[in-house]
């Protein structure tokens, strides 16, 4: 996965996510849906992605939203109902003291989270770090540091997932019909 400022014509920007194979092939993209207005000037440079699409890679089951898109439960709920059994999340923020409870909250969806987030100083702003991969019933597997750049590898067991989601039926007792008032405007 390759989180880059993608150009698709002029006026037509997009931060994106490029899904690449073992073997260097572009398999898709994700366009982050949600640019942020808080903090930011993406809302004022970026387009809006359409969609939360789901790639298999090595027999899982992935799915991406970039930073922001992770503050809106909906948005990592798409990916999860499509059967993501690993959930990405590149990150660019700053230090926040819930860092962790943000992202374990995801356990919603009995799915792996991992997390990438820039560490640092740059320019005027402090990345927080803070790196995390997550369980499928939010437990933490193993974090990077909030001050230097660290690289954190973690052994997912996909029988995890199976097992998570058998213990908590949530997509059996899901009642879609019943959340129309996600998608009215207000």
């Amino acid at each position: 996965m390759a989180p880059i400022y993608e150009i698709d014509g002029p006026g037509y920007y997009f931060d994106t996510a490029f899904v690449i194979d073992r073997r260097g092939e572009i398999l898709g993209r994700y366009r982050k849906v949600h640019p942020a207005a808080t903090n930011s000037l993406e809302k004022l440079y970026f387009r809006y992605g359409s969609d939360f699409p789901v790639w298999e890679i090595d027999g899982w089951r992935m799915g991406i939203v970039i930073c922001y898109d992770t503050f809106f439960p909906e948005a990592v709920r798409a990916l999860a109902v499509q059967g993501a059994e690993l959930l990405v999340f590149p990150f660019a923020g700053g230090m926040l003291s819930n860092w962790y409870e943000l992202h374990r909250i995801r356990f919603e969806n009995l799915a792996y989270v991992a997390v990438c987030d820039k560490v640092g100083p740059e320019d005027t702003w402090t990345f927080g770090g803070k790196s995390v991969i997550i369980d499928p019933l939010g437990e933490i597997v193993c974090t990077a540091s909030d001050s230097e750049e660290e690289t954190i590898v973690a052994e997912l067991d996909r029988e995890q997932v199976f097992d998570a989601r058998r213990r908590f039926p949530i997509y059996r007792d899901r009642q879609p019909w019943a959340y129309g008032a996600l998608t009215e405007k207000r």
